[in-house]
């Protein structure tokens, strides 16, 4: 099964995501967050980050995740490789390894803002998650 793909958007960068659960959509999410930024090749798994999110409606917990993950990445040049994702009711927690991007090794890609509630969605499709999020490039 595909994990996602990038949707060309007019001045923005977007990822149509999918799941076999709400977790795997999440984990999948931020994998696609972090190629739009570096090849994730290049990247080791040096260092490790603990989040902790809450929310009552997942469209909303989705963004704050993807928020969160740019954040860490403009504040402390930390890039996740491998997220470890796990939801009990309206909390997420993740563990996610990576390593602090250095401009002379990593490849540069996109330089992401935020992510939107422009044309957000996400829905469950027979046994199959969905989801649509546009970044703010």
């Amino acid at each position: 099964m595909k994990k996602y793909e990038q949707l060309d958007i007019s001045g923005d960068a977007g990822l149509r995501i999918w799941g076999e659960n709400l977790e795997e959509l999440l984990t999948n999410a931020a994998e696609g967050l972090s190629e739009l930024i570096t090849d994730l090749s290049g990247i080791e798994e040096t260092e490790r980050r603990e989040v902790v999110l809450n929310s009552e409606r997942n469209d909303d917990l989705l963004v704050k995740w993807l928020n969160e993950l740019i954040f860490l990445f403009d504040t402390y040049g930390f890039i996740g490789k491998r997220f470890d994702v796990s939801l009990k009711s309206d909390t997420l927690k993740a563990t996610i390894s990576g390593d602090i991007f250095n401009v002379e090794v990593n490849e540069s890609r996109l330089l992401v803002k935020a992510a939107t509630y422009h044309r957000l969605s996400l829905k469950k499709d027979n046994s199959q998650w969905e989801a649509v999020v546009v970044f703010d490039i």
